[in-house]
Order: structure tokens, then C-alpha cells, then sequence
């Protein structure tokens, strides 16, 4: 019978992280809509994080800060609330302001692969390409297989001048993320890189 119990408490917390996992592949895809449609008001807050990337992507600011929002109301003690506040500012640019709540994010989460994510982001907007390399590569680090953290993580490494790293996550995320929308972009820059 407690085993039952147990049982039961868990299958919430797996069927979260199947969706998003599940999530994650449709947007490694491209397939932003579906991301959109799948993210409902109880949605896991990676799933909700996703989605808020993924109606970036379709140039929606409005609905992106909306679900950005949405994670913000989450409590001060839950890096996901410093996410969502940090996925706001940045898309208010407020770079500074984004800075301050991702590295809230990751205090409170320091294995939370998404919390360094974000802070790559943050990075990015501000043209700090190490640091945002670092921040890439420990979202990569904690989440092998999130193709962006890859794929950023690669850029990042392209603009800090560091080639051979960008190489390791390009190929990474070449295998993760088949039919990512940047594919092509990432095989010319390899090609380029290769050239020289």
C-alpha cells in the first residue's frame, strides 16, 4: 500500500518532467506553435518557460511576457520566479535589471540548468561572450541534452574567439536538434570556421 502511495505522489513530478522533455524536443524542432498550444495554466514552469521562448520566436513580445509573467508570480524562494523576472527585463531590455534576477536564478538554483540558461541569454544581449559561454556551457553541463544550450553555448564560443569549443557544442547540437530552424546557420559557420 505505500508503495501505491509513493507511487502516486510521484506520477505528477514525472509526468512534468516528460512534458518537459517532451516540450523541449517540439521547440528543438522548430515546432513553436505546438510549443504554445501545449502550455496551459498548470504547466510545469519549464514547459511555461519554453513556451515563452517559443512565442518569441513567432514574434509575439506581448504573449512572451505574458508567460514570463506567469513564472514571476511563482514565490521569492523559486529560482523559476527570478526566470520569468529576468525573461521580462530582458525583453523590456533592461539588461542590467535581467542580470540581477538571473544570478538571483541560479543562487537559488545552482543545478538548474535553466536558470544558466537564462543567464547565458542575459550574457548574450549584453555582448559579455565569455561570460555567456560559461553560463552556456553550464547549462549544457546540467542538461546534456538541451540542443540550445549547445547551440548558444557554440555562438558564444564563436564570438569569444574560441573555435575549438565551438565546435563541440555545434556538433552536439547538430545530433540533438535535427531539425532545428538554425541548422543551416550552424553547418556554414562550421564550414567557415574549417575554411580558415
Amino acid at each position: 500500500m505505500r508503495t501505491l502511495a509513493v507511487a502516486l505522489l510521484l506520477t505528477p513530478a514525472i509526468a512534468w518532467a516528460q512534458d518537459a522533455a517532451e516540450v523541449r524536443r517540439m521547440f528543438e524542432a522548430g515546432r513553436f506553435q505546438q510549443v504554445v498550444d501545449s502550455a496551459g495554466d498548470a504547466a510545469a514552469p519549464a514547459v511555461v518557460y519554453t513556451a515563452a521562448q517559443s512565442h518569441q520566436k513567432l514574434g509575439a513580445a506581448g504573449e512572451a511576457r505574458a508567460a514570463y509573467a506567469q513564472l514571476a508570480t511563482r514565490g521569492e524562494d523559486d529560482p523559476w520566479h527570478f526566470i520569468g523576472l529576468s525573461g521580462q527585463q530582458l525583453l523590456d531590455d533592461q539588461t542590467a535589471a535581467a542580470l540581477e534576477s538571473a544570478q538571483q536564478a541560479v543562487a537559488l538554483g545552482p543545478r538548474l540548468a535553466d536558470a544558466h540558461y537564462q543567464m547565458g541569454l542575459v550574457h548574450a544581449r549584453r555582448e559579455e561572450w565569455r561570460a555567456a559561454a560559461e553560463a552556456f556551457d553550464r547549462a549544457a553541463e546540467l542538461s546534456p541534452a538541451t540542443a540550445y544550450a549547445h547551440y548558444y553555448g557554440g555562438l558564444m564560443h564563436y564570438r569569444a574567439g574560441r573555435p575549438d569549443r565551438m565546435a563541440i557544442h555545434f556538433e552536439q547540437f547538430l545530433k540533438l536538434a535535427p531539425e532545428a530552424p538554425e541548422r543551416p546557420e550552424v553547418l556554414q559557420i562550421m564550414r567557415t570556421v574549417r575554411g580558415r
